[in-house]
């Protein structure tokens, strides 16, 4: 069975600083039509640093959620970045490390339903501490947690994100 849709007409509602928000038109495989909502958005890197049996860990108020959550170091790919360019100038921004080295560990699509965004995830290894530079609009608090408290605070839901849930579970897996 086709299982492809194709794009009759599209309309973009909104073109802001991180998102467009687009309508199509869409021509089903049964020959049907519909309509797609669609959230563009330029994609992400996140990184999963762990030194000596702990995982850098930050907490960050989230407006949409309205409380502040637990996550690993990550952020938005500038115009045509490098997605290991920007996890690299994402964790030093972010928590003040300079990894040695990034591995590529996973691509996750967080929402296929909605919108393309692709959050390309790298494992550091090494690192030193070079100063951590937040934006004007980012306030966060970065620490090292041990990986087994981690994995506990993912099984009882008190870290929610799914980029660091991926990513744990990503590297346990390796290790296991």
């Amino acid at each position: 069975m086709k299982l492809e849709e194709e794009q009759i007409s599209k309309k973009t509602f909104y073109e802001g600083k991180i998102i467009t928000l687009e309508l199509s038109d869409v021509k089903l495989p049964n020959g049907h039509t519909a309509l797609r909502e669609v959230v563009r958005h330029p994609g992400g890197a996140a990184v999963l640093f762990v030194k000596g049996g702990k995982v850098l860990m930050e907490r960050q108020f989230r407006f949409p959620y309205n409380k502040v959550i637990w996550e690993i170091p990550a952020g938005k790919l500038g115009r045509g970045e490098d997605p290991k360019a920007a996890a690299m100038r994402e964790l030093e921004e972010e928590t003040g490390y300079r990894a040695e080295e990034l591995y590529h560990l996973v691509d996750i699509y967080p929402s296929p339903g909605y919108t393309d965004e692709i959050i390309h995830i790298y494992l550091a290894e090494g690192g030193e501490m070079a100063g951590q530079h937040l934006d004007d609009d980012e306030f966060i608090n970065a620490r090292f947690v041990k990986l087994c408290e981690v994995e506990r605070m993912i099984e009882n839901g008190e870290i929610c994100d799914a980029k660091t849930i991926a990513a744990v579970y990503k590297y346990l897996r390796g290790l296991r």
